[in-house]
This record gives structure tokens, C-alpha cells and sequence, in this order.
């Protein structure tokens, strides 16, 4: 089997409700088509982007099933499958295999803060059980467990797993990966606050596994690009300074709630938040809606930019 090893920009898709909070299928073909159509060449459903933490079992199954119906061959579909325990991600991942997907992603589970030694097991046990290609998210500000480059070389062995997203908060952590010459494709986060971006792609990186991509999918297209010329490494540059203000504004709030929120006020397909979390305040949306009309991203994406938006959250 050719395992997959997606480059470029891997957007990870926020879940659009309905307003009674139900799963709102004809909004996630609306947002897959928009990132179709503009250079995304993955996306990750279900990450944390995608509250998987808050649905129920029931949603998950239900969101894989939907979701499938609209995949083409011009995008792939991953799925975040990380369960409360190895028997319960590997139920999901299985799940996902047998519906179709082209990869999973998994993280440590949340809340036990296992040591890392326990979660390069985790991650073994489960690439045993895997019929897809695998990726691991290294995310220590929602798990704690922080992996390091010597976890990562025993975890990258095995023939399953062929991404790692990395977000840990030690920059220099991403040298060592790129050094290290695993056989995985490296992204990394989006987030200006942890710097990782610019380092990777000069280092080698293949892509980023991004959230900002949900406003900004043609911009991250170009910040992801894979460096091969210095044609390529201008643009990044370019794009990654011109698009900070965005970047920084999704950030700006625990995800997802700053990025759904916007979108739901610009007219994208988003619906509330699920409960606890709690739409932006009005002064930090305009912030956001006045960012994307100084950079003219409502000419270029047909956005909705009127002061209702804001006043009708």
C-alpha cells in the first residue's frame, strides 16, 4: 500500500453546527470546496480545530461517514481519531480506514498527562492496529506530554506513520527533527507565538498543518509550499508578513473560538460553538473583521465585512 504523505497546506477544518447543534453537513461541503478551490492539498477533520473533544462517539462516526461522500481525488481527507484510550483510537482509526479515509491523526490523550515513554507505546500499539497511514500531533499545551526528537526517531520506524505536526513550545526542537532525517513528512503549527513555522520551511519542512487556512487557504497554500527554489522561499516570506495580523488574530483566543467565531460573522458556514466555549466578544471580533478589510481579503473571498456581523453575535 503507498502510504500518503501530504505537503502543503494541510488545513485543519473547524465543525460547522446548525443553530439547534447539530452536525451541519451541507456547511462542511461548503467549507471543503472552498479549500478545494483554493491550493489546500489536506485537511484534518476532527482535530482539536474541529471540537473533537466535545462530540460524542455517535458525531464522530456520523462526521467521517458525511464528510467522505464529498472527497475527490485533488484533496486528501485525514481525520483526527485520538480516543481517551490506545483500544478506543484505535476503534476510531479503524473506523475511518473502513469508511475511506486517507490517513488519521492521533495525539496523546488528553488529561492523564502520560509520560513519554507510555505514549510512544500508545503510538505503536495503535500503528500496529492501523489500516491507514498515521500522523502524530506533538501538542504539549493541551496534553502536556511533549515528545522529543529520540521518541520521535522510534516512532518514525514504523512503516504506518508518515506525519508528524509538531507544536511544541522548544523551538529548537525543530532543528533536531529536520537534522534527525525522519522517514515522516514534518508540518508544524500555524502559530506565530511559537515561531516554528519559518524555521521548519527554511530546515526542510514539508508543509504546515494549519488552522489559519480555514480565512486564509490560498495564503497559507503559499506559506506552505515546500522550499525548492528561492522563488519559493520569497513568497513564504512574503505571506508570512503580510498575513501576521491574521495569524495572530486566530491565536488570539483558545482554539477554536477566535477562527469560528470570524467565520461565522463573515458568512462561512460555522454555527455556535459547543458549549462550554463561548462566542468572541464584539470588540475582539471587529479587530478581526477589520484586519481582513485592511488586507482586502473580502474582495479576494467575497467575505461579508458589514458592522451587522458583528452585532448579530
Amino acid at each position: 500500500m503507498a502510504m500518503n504523505r501530504p505537503e502543503g497546506s494541510f488545513v485543519a477544518l473547524i465543525t460547522p453546527f446548525n443553530n439547534d447543534g447539530s452536525i451541519d453537513v451541507e456547511g462542511f461541503r461548503t467549507l471543503l470546496e472552498f479549500q478545494q478551490q483554493h491550493g489546500t492539498r489536506a485537511v484534518l477533520i476532527m482535530g482539536s480545530t474541529g471540537e473533537v473533544s466535545m462530540l460524542s462517539q455517535e458525531e464522530r462516526h456520523f462526521i467521517i461517514r458525511e464528510t467522505l461522500k464529498f472527497k475527490t481525488d485533488k484533496m486528501q481527507f485525514w481525520y483526527g481519531c485520538t480516543g481517551t484510550t490506545t483500544d478506543a483510537t484505535i476503534d476510531y482509526v479503524k473506523y475511518a480506514g473502513e469508511e475511506g479515509a486517507d490517513g488519521a491523526i492521533i495525539a496523546a490523550p488528553a488529561y492523564i498527562c502520560a509520560s513519554n515513554a507510555d505514549i510512544v507505546q500508545y503510538c505503536l500499539d495503535v500503528a500496529d492496529a492501523s489500516p491507514i497511514p498515521l500522523g502524530y500531533y506533538n501538542n504539549p499545551p493541551r496534553v502536556k506530554t511533549d515528545l522529543t526528537t529520540d521518541d520521535f526517531v522510534k516512532i518514525a520506524a514504523h512503516p504506518q506513520f508518515t506525519i508528524l505536526k509538531e507544536s511544541t513550545t522548544r523551538v529548537g526542537q525543530i532543528a533536531q527533527l529536520c537534522a534527525a532525517n525522519l522517514d515522516m513528512n514534518l508540518m508544524c503549527c500555524c502559530s506565530p507565538n511559537l515561531g516554528l513555522v519559518v524555521p521548519l520551511m527554511t530546515l526542510g519542512g514539508h508543509g504546515t498543518a494549519n488552522m489559519c487556512g480555514n480565512l486564509i487557504p490560498e495564503e497559507m497554500a503559499t506559506i506552505s509550499t515546500p522550499w525548492e527554489s528561492g522563488e519559493d522561499a520569497f513568497a513564504c516570506r512574503e505571506a508570512w508578513l503580510k498575513n501576521l495580523e491574521v495569524l495572530h488574530f486566530c491565536y488570539s483566543a483558545i482554539n477554536p473560538v477566535a477562527v469560528k467565531s470570524l467565520m461565522q460573522a463573515i458568512g462561512l458556514p460555522a454555527g455556535p460553538l459547543r458549549k462550554p466555549l463561548q462566542q468572541l466578544d464584539p470588540a475582539s471580533l471587529q479587530k478581526g473583521l477589520d484586519i481582513l478589510k485592511k488586507l482586502e481579503l473580502d474582495k479576494k473571498y467575497g467575505y461579508r465585512l458589514e458592522p451587522r456581523a458583528v452585532a448579530a453575535e
